[in-house]
Order: structure tokens, then sequence, then C-alpha cells
């Protein structure tokens, strides 16, 4: 073998050593790591319609996340109140915990079923968001993904 053949292998044998060195260094250990994700509804309850509310939750929409759960669908749901900030902010989060993102895109189509098969078809589907309407505004939502804090080595 030539000096200037060995010579490249030694050139290229050493770049692939300092690649793989700057990779390893780059792996950086950090003190957390993603969890499970939560889709948060931001529900504004209109006034003297809380106990309406509340009674459809406790009674449908509990049902459905109870069967969720069950299916495996979802990991776990909230309900939080809070006090509204002005007139047009929201009052109550409606909270559905996911073991993560894949999951829940994977489990649309069961969830669709499960709410086929405990509420009914679409048309009385659309009749319960009517009804709703009539106590409740839905201000938004949101996906979360929670992190879960590790202890520091």
């Amino acid at each position: 073998m030539s000096s200037r053949i060995k010579r490249a292998v030694i050139a290229v044998a050493v770049a692939v050593g300092l690649l793989a060195g700057v990779a390893v260094w780059a792996q950086v250990k950090r003190p957390y790591r993603n969890g499970s994700v939560w889709n948060i509804a931001f529900i504004k309850v209109k006034p003297g319609m809380d106990v309406a509310y509340l009674n459809y939750l406790s009674g449908a929409w509990k049902a459905e996340q109870e069967a969720a759960k069950k299916e495996g669908l979802t990991l776990s749901y909230k309900v939080l109140v809070t006090e509204a900030h002005g007139g047009t902010d929201w009052n109550l989060l409606l909270m559905t915990e996911y073991k993560n993102l894949a999951s829940m895109e994977a489990g649309e189509e069961k969830f669709e079923a499960l709410a086929q098969k405990l509420i009914g078809d679409d048309e009385k589907q659309m009749q319960g968001y009517k009804d709703r309407l009539e106590i409740r505004e839905v201000m938004g939502s949101r996906l979360a993904r929670e992190i879960v804090l590790e202890p520091k080595m």
C-alpha cells in the first residue's frame, strides 16, 4: 500500500473517530423526560348554568371518559373549575390524558365508535352539542405534553 493511501485511510479513520466523539459528547443527559399528553378544553359556563353543566359532566361525559379508560384509549381525566377574569374568559377546564400523541391519534376511530355506542348516531351527538350550547361555550382547546422531572445525577 502506498504512503498516500495509508495517509488517506488514517485521515478517514481520524475523521470518523472525531465524528463519533462529537456525537457522543452532543448527547446531553437531561434531568427530564416526556410524559403523557393532555387534551385540554377551555369552557365558559354561562351565568347560572353551573349546576346544569356539572350534571352533564357527571353523567354522559363521565360515562364516556370511563369507557375510554376501560378500553385503554385514555389514561385519566379531570375537571378543574376556576374564576373567570373577564366576561369573555373561560371558567372550567376539561382535561383528558393520553399515553402519548401516537396513542391519541391511533385511538380516534375507536373513540368515535365508543361515542356512537354510548351516545348514539351522529344526529343524536349533534343534538347534544346544540343542547350544551345553551349552558356553555367552548373557548378553545390545547394539547399539552407533561414533562416529568427526573432526579439530577
